[in-house]
């Protein structure tokens, strides 16, 4: 059984709503401004260091290194706010028609592999888990390119015909899956097996 984080989002292929097709870029943004207020920035002198996300990604860290241990309330936010961002994401890829929820979603579903004593984590694996991870960076540069330009098509298709194409729904959510697997090996820690490259 895989130990990646699994990504299910229903993708709403007919009678698509239009107008909030073609609005999407504006109606999307308060709720972005709501998963936005999850980062934060600290300013010294002309620096900027960004928290990746709003992601508890360094309590992860320090407590894997450290402690040998996953703290599970880091485990909930984690999973909490990742969810968050993957049902923005499947929104703003017009993958689906309704507004992403605050809470959790049915058609849009993020399960973490279990961490537990029977199944631990390597202690010293986040140290290079960001190195080992840079072919992934540049695969999914490449996927996001892709996607962007299927999802351009699909809201054209979705604005003229009322369907988003079948064939434009697997890359585009795949895409998503890719980069939540990627968050969840090099940035969360949440697993040490290494994500898949496949969409």
């Amino acid at each position: 059984m895989s130990q990646q984080i699994e990504s299910n989002i229903a993708v709403l292929f007919s009678n698509r709503n239009r107008l909030t097709a073609f609005f999407r870029v504006f109606t999307i943004l308060p709720v972005a401004i709501f998963l936005g207020s999850f980062s934060y920035q600290m300013q010294r002198s002309s620096d900027t260091w960004t928290i990746a996300g709003g992601l508890l990604v360094a309590p992860a860290f320090l407590a894997l290194v450290f402690r040998n241990k996953y703290p599970s309330y880091v485990y909930s936010f984690n999973l909490a706010l990742l969810g968050l961002n993957t049902r923005v994401s499947a929104y703003a890829a017009l993958l689906v028609d309704s507004y992403p929820s605050i809470e959790a979603s049915e058609s849009v579903e993020i399960i973490f592999p279990t961490i537990s004593s029977e199944r631990p984590l390597n202690r010293w694996l986040p140290l290079v888990k960001w190195f080992l991870a840079i072919p992934l960076y540049i695969v999914g540069f490449i996927y996001a390119v892709y996607a962007t330009l299927l999802t351009i098509f699909a809201w054209f298709s979705i604005l003229f015909t009322g369907e988003y194409p079948a064939w434009c729904a697997r890359p585009v959510a795949g895409t998503i899956a890719f980069w939540n697997r990627v968050v969840g090996y090099a940035y969360i820690l949440v697993t040490d097996e290494y994500p898949s490259f496949s969409l």
